[in-house]
């Protein structure tokens, strides 16, 4: 069974989600990041609604700043591994958020 970053990692993954959130997304009034089994669930909050809104999910790597990207599908609940705008399927914690983010903000600027 894959096993969750170390502590300081989650501490620090949450860290710079939540600084690119308030950088980059307005929208948001914060960001939740669960941990399971070597994934980083990220939800959104949203100031005018009570439930988070799923965003993502990041595949732990092993490495800090490259995490395997799946996207939320609202159509079915499910996370589907996907590619981010680079082309590649992993990448930095603050690509995947803006790539989820662009999709369910409905903006789609870079």
């Amino acid at each position: 069974m894959p096993k969750n970053p170390p502590e300081s990692m989650q501490h620090h993954l949450h860290h710079r989600l939540h600084a690119r959130a308030k950088e980059r997304w307005p929208q948001l009034t914060g960001v939740q990041v669960r941990f399971r089994t070597g994934f980083a669930y990220v939800a959104g909050e949203l100031a005018d609604e009570q439930e988070p809104l799923p965003l993502c999910r990041l595949r732990f790597t092993g490495v800090l700043h490259t995490w395997g990207f799946a996207l939320y599908r609202a159509s079915n609940g499910k996370y589907e591994d996907n590619f981010l705008p680079t082309g590649l399927r992993f990448g930095s914690p603050e690509e995947a958020l803006d790539c989820a983010c662009g999709l369910y903000l409905d903006d789609l600027t870079p």
